[in-house]
């Protein structure tokens, strides 16, 4: 009988079993669910590859410490310091950007080295740089370990808020090394640098360096766990005497030797601050007082592990899951602290400010991040959002240029990318309930900010427009200003500022003053009111819009989406206008690497897109934007080191994905609404703060999800049906669930009623500007007369050369520098400050046929300092006349013009000369360039 029981009961035990593996397999559940813990997977290395420019060092979230490693300080994809397909390592230096499009930062670089000392990183064997491996890497949240075959260091990484704590494993060796090097950076250049040998465990000092943003300084205190046998020091490149201790001076370096058994751990701590020495002394001091490596980075993870339980999700791919994840953790890299542990903090007077009542924070990515990321942090990290919005209003007062910030930097204000976006992101603080702050003061600071005369403001609140000049990138100025204005009429409207709010409404219409009804695009304006031609729709990057040609802003207008829609004609044509960005050919005339991530004219990879696809949901066909969204997911991230498809941006393009994962959207982050578009999660649960949201949940369950099952057929919200294709901020923060159900087919009319759109945004009586005469089209070809001299680079005269108004192929670009015009027959400075560029682009002149003609070709490198970087080949009339050319290299240097002649040149069986400039297939750079052509009758 016991038998038999026992029998039974194991059967029962078994059964159980099958019963939870059963659930866990049965449709509707994840396998992905039981994956290991985030906090133990690779998310650090997702978009160290390709152009993410994300690092994967040890951080804790909003660290003002990143101690990560440097395989490289120069070029575009090495902004962060670290890429991918690097296989040395030069050092594990304390500060780093996440993801930006310009490099910075990279301080007080620490290097472990075995055999003869080396001061600088040059290469493997001949230099402190050390081969490695991703075999031997490991990167997780908090922690970073990497095996250094090139002195055979096993070296690890963990951080607190404002420290780095190093840990090296040596092999036995009589000439073991910590290397420190004070010169080194990442896209900066020293300015002055000291050290003080305290003692035999302690070293401090300081960095200032001059780079993006300006000047900036740096101090440290580092601790070592073993005394060092002994130290030298290195000033200017000069070694000092055995007796200094201190140095002095623009390029600073020192090296510390041991003595190690096989497997000794040396453990440095080192504290940085940017008030000074003693600041980075009491944050040491404060928050790693001990030897205990496990211990700090077992904190740090457990800061990483709050951050993921804050959203737990199950998928029906474990790869999603870990997608998810990564870009969960990205969003939390920046903005960075940036203040003392007692809350001191230096401002943009370049002084110190105690007790500030408030953490102070940098690194604040706005043109980027007030789209998605700003959002996210309001949501998910509201105790942080006082404290940055006091860091932004910070920079009001000390910095004396009536402005809140651009993109503030380490005390300093970089002035990088347009609009002034910072007012959305206090704008919206204040609108979603945040009052840690004096909302009147910074109402005055916003107003008067939108009301300066910089950056084309001054045409702009003139002639409601900012006045098209080469160069200026005046059309997406607008665009952006317009809605920065918008978001200033909605705070004004809840201040009781109803006089300021009509203003600023009406500034938010200016969109419309440059919408040209012939193209259907947004372009420029000249300050006459003309419209400037040529004109292409795939041009002009960086000249009339920024970082983007015509189509990526064709639908920026975040503040107003019945009113854009109705430019093109209601839901159909507006409809068929964005079926058409997403079917256009990919070609950009100048393809700058910013704008990856294509699906058509659409750009994933840089902002200006981020939005866009979301916009089917406010003209009736949430369909496609379900379609669109998963299409992005899907193709352009995932869990590998390339699983960004542009620049990470301090968050905005991991926030993105966030949102976009769980189904949700803040197409116009101020209007407190969340257009819908396609869950790739199963199940989501997002716990919401406590003391913010009172410990509320949020889910989304998306019944039925799957890799092909990506359109909703059917919605509740809390149990009742939803048709509309948007739910607001406030229905998300009160908690509750939102449940989808998935199929493969669209359904068509879910959320496409006219009364299930989101609500407008503009007032019911606002009376719209009517909109500006169309533009003429390109039209025929006109002709130039003999003598022919075309500035390439400009649609405005330069020193006697004139536009030529048939081109519209390659982009503009200019640069004020001064040029040497010693070459014979060189052209006036003027024509050489600016070039025409593109990866493949002609000319075409109609001449007089029955005679030779003598072509001169101007060129100048304005842009790039080195050779190599730019090589081209030129056509005459089909026949190759300069082969592989470098014109830096060509010209001896930077801002030189060089003049090429072609005389006999004969008309081609159509009469013209044709000129086509192209870049060569193995040219790292992919886009030609030229100054300037002369077409003139031969003299034989």
């Amino acid at each position: 009988m016991k038998l038999l029981n026992l029998l039974q009961q194991k059967f029962m035990s078994f059964k159980k079993q099958m019963i939870v593996m059963a659930l866990v397999i049965a449709p509707g559940f994840s396998i992905a669910a039981a994956s290991p813990n985030p906090v133990n997977e690779a998310l650090p290395m997702v978009g160290t590859d390709a152009h993410g420019h994300a690092y994967p060092g040890a951080t804790v979230p909003f660290g003002q410490v990143q101690l990560s490693p440097d395989t490289g300080t120069e070029g575009w994809d090495w902004c962060s310091g670290y890429h991918y397909s690097d296989s040395s390592i030069e050092g594990f230096s304390h500060t780093h950007l996440s993801g930006t499009g310009a490099g910075c930062l990279g301080d007080v670089l620490l290097m472990p080295t075995v055999g003869e000392v080396h001061l600088n990183a040059g290469s493997p064997g001949d230099g402190y740089a050390s081969k490695f491996s991703h075999a031997q890497e490991v990167a997780t949240p908090g922690y970073y370990r990497v095996f250094l075959e090139t002195p055979g260091v096993t070296a690890e990484l963990t951080a607190t808020a404002r420290c780095g704590f190093h840990k090296y494993t040596f092999p036995a060796s009589d000439q073991a090394h910590l290397i420190l090097d004070l010169a080194h950076g990442i896209g900066n250049q020293p300015v002055e640098a000291a050290l003080q040998v305290e003692n035999e465990n302690t070293v401090s000092g300081y960095r200032i360096s001059e780079g993006w943003g300006g000047r900036r300084a740096i101090y440290f205190v580092m601790q070592f766990s073993k005394p060092f046998k002994s130290f030298g020091i290195e000033q200017d490149g000069r070694r000092l005497g055995a007796n200094a201790h201190e140095a002095k001076g623009k390029i600073v370096k020192a090296f510390l030797n041991y003595q190690t058994a096989a497997h000794e751990v040396i453990l440095v701590k080192v504290g940085i601050s940017g008030t000074g020495i003693e600041g980075a002394r009491k944050n040491l001091a404060a928050e790693i007082p001990r030897w205990n490596f496990n211990g700090v980075r077992a904190a740090a993870v457990r800061q990483w592990k709050k951050v993921f339980e804050g959203v737990q999700i199950k998928t029906f791919d474990p790869h999603i899951q870990k997608t998810f994840y990564a870009n969960l953790y990205l969003t939390c890299l920046a903005p960075t602290l940036f203040n003392d542990v007692d809350g001191t903090y230096r401002g943009y007077d370049h002084q110190n400010h105690p007790g500030a009542g408030f953490q102070n924070y940098t690194t604040f990515s706005i043109w980027d991040i007030y789209r998605a990321e700003w959002p996210w942090l309001t949501l998910m990290h509201p105790a942080r959002v006082n404290d940055m919005v006091q860091s932004m209003l910070a920079e009001y007062p000390q910095l004396g240029e009536h402005t809140l910030p651009i993109w503030p930097l380490w005390a300093n204000e970089t002035w990088c990318m347009i609009g002034y976006h910072s007012v959305d992101m206090i704008a919206e603080a204040y609108l979603d309930g945040f009052r840690g702050f004096n909302a009147q003061t910074a109402y005055a600071a916003i107003r008067d900010t939108a009301m300066q005369d910089r950056n084309g403001l001054k045409t702009y609140k003139e002639l409601g427009y900012v006045a098209s000049r080469p160069g200026d990138q005046a059309t997406s100025k607008t665009l952006e200003y317009a809605f920065d204005d918008w978001c200033i009429a909605k705070m004004a409207e809840a201040l009781g500022h109803p006089g300021d709010a009509r203003l600023f409404y009406q500034r938010a219409a200016n969109y419309r003053n440059l919408f040209d009804r012939t193209t259907e695009f947004f372009r420029g304006r000249k300050a006459d009111g003309q419209w400037r031609t040529p004109f292409s729709p795939i041009t002009l990057v960086g000249d009339e819009y920024t970082e983007a040609d015509a189509w990526q802003y064709a639908f920026d207008v975040q503040q107003d989406a019945p009113g854009m829609i109705a430019l093109y004609g209601g839901d159909a044509g507006f409809i068929g206008k964005m079926d058409a960005m997403f079917a256009a050919n990919s070609f950009i005339q100048t393809g700058i690497p910013d704008i990856s991530g294509r699906i058509g004219q659409y750009s994933q990879g840089d902002e200006q897109s981020h939005h866009v696809a979301y916009l089917y949901d406010y003209a009736g066909a949430p369909s496609k934007t379900q379609y669109w969204v998963r299409k992005v997911m899907s193709t352009l991230y995932d869990d590998t080191p390339a699983g960004q498809c542009g620049n990470v941006d301090c968050g905005q393009m991991a926030a993105w994905y966030v949102f976009s994962a769980l189904g949700l959207y803040p197409m116009n982050p101020d209007s407190g609404v969340f257009a819908i578009g396609s869950p790739v999660v199963s199940k989501a649960v997002i716990h919401l703060d406590r003391k913010h949201y009172h410990g509320r949940t949020f889910t989304v369950i998306a019944e039925h999800n799957s890799a092909d099952n990506i359109y909703i057929q059917s919605a509740t919200l809390n149990g009742k049906p939803l048709t509309r294709p948007w739910i607001t901020r406030d229905e998300v923060i009160s908690g509750g669930t939102l449940r989808f159900v998935m199929g493969p087919q669209p359904n068509t009319e879910w959320g496409s009623a006219p009364a299930d759109r989101p609500p407008a945004t503009m007032p019911a009586d606002f009376q719209y500007p009517p909109l500006p005469a169309p533009a003429p089209t390109n039209g025929p070809v006109a002709q130039l007369s003999l003598p022919i001299r075309i500035v390439c680079g400009s649609d405005e005269p330069a020193g006697g050369f004139i536009p030529d108004p048939n081109m519209i192929e390659g982009d503009e670009n200019r640069a004020g520098s001064p040029i040497d015009t010693s070459a014979s027959n060189a052209a006036p400075a003027a024509v050489y400050q600016s070039e025409r560029y593109g990866k493949d682009f002609t000319y075409t002149f109609a001449v007089p046929e029955g005679q030779r003609y003598l072509v001169r070709l101007h060129f100048a490198e304005i842009f790039d300092n080195g050779a190599g970087r730019r090589i081209e080949d030129v056509f005459i009339n089909h026949r190759e006349v300069l082969t592989n050319l470098d014109i830096f290299t060509a010209a001896g240097g930077m801002n030189t013009a060089l003049v090429r002649e072609f005389p006999g040149v004969k008309p081609d069986d159509r009469g013209n000369i044709v000129i086509r400039v192209a870049s060569t297939a193995d040219s790292p750079d992919q886009n030609a360039k030229i100054s300037a052509i002369e077409i003139l009758k031969d003299v034989e």
